[in-house]
């Protein structure tokens, strides 16, 4: 859903008609990403337009960022146990 507003905006319509969910499902989600800030809706007539807020997304890297710090260096310390199985193995 994030990858299609990342491209353009959309209705939820739009949106049910390219995802594997049915409209509810597709409603509820928008919801809960309004909701987290994540997209804007604005009114278009009888349609809700759907856009994707990329400074949200901006926020939510920056917060997973120590994470991603941690797996790294966890991921590192793997990969030298492994090099050294294998150097001792041969």
């Amino acid at each position: 859903m994030l990858e299609i507003l990342r491209r353009n905006p959309a209705t939820a319509g739009e949106l049910a008609e390219a995802l594997p969910i049915a409209r509810p499902g597709v409603s509820r989600h928008l919801r809960v990403l309004r909701e987290a800030g994540l997209v804007d809706v604005r009114q278009d007539a009888q349609r809700r337009i759907y856009t994707l807020r990329p400074e949200a997304l901006t926020e939510v890297d920056d917060w997973l960022e120590p994470y991603r710090a941690l797996w790294r260096n966890r991921l590192d310390a793997l990969h030298t146990e492994i090099t050294r199985g294998k150097k001792a193995r041969t």
